[in-house]
């Protein structure tokens, strides 16, 4: 079954997400980044790029020939997903076919109206019966 994670109290997500895949690529993990609009794509991309010169951080949008052998694929439309490893949601919904991922992260950032569709899509996990663990990252750095 899916695992769920929710990283809450993030100053700023972008800066996370790159911490989370920096960590993950050691380990040949497979991400799949959920960006709500076109703008917070770029943004991804320009963060993933953006990180210390002896860190490489592979990616590509998701309908790019190569998105398969990508480690980290940026999405808009959430159509059929290139892999199953690690979906990171950046969303303000439940994503699509979340399900067919081992673990599924959540950001939610300090504004309430993150917090409140954060809630939301928490509930609808834990109503379905999924595994969720909470990570309150107050006070660390990203």
């Amino acid at each position: 079954m899916t695992r769920i994670d929710f990283y809450f109290n993030l100053e700023d997500k972008l800066a996370h997400l790159a911490q989370l895949a920096e960590a993950a690529l050691p380990k040949r993990r497979s991400l799949l980044v959920l960006a709500g609009d076109e703008l917070m794509a770029q943004r991804v991309e320009s963060t993933l790029c953006a990180q210390t010169p002896t860190t490489f951080l592979p990616c590509c949008r998701s309908h790019h020939p190569l998105a398969a052998e990508t480690p980290i694929v940026i999405d808009l439309e959430q159509a059929a997903p290139v892999h199953d490893d690690i979906l990171i949601n950046l969303r303000p919904e439940t994503p699509a076919h979340f399900s067919r991922f081992r673990r599924v992260i959540e950001l939610v950032g300090q504004d309430d109206a993150d917090k409140q569709q954060a809630r939301e899509r928490f509930r609808f996990y834990r109503d379905r019966g999924y595994e969720i663990r909470s990570h309150d990252v107050t006070g660390r750095n990203p």
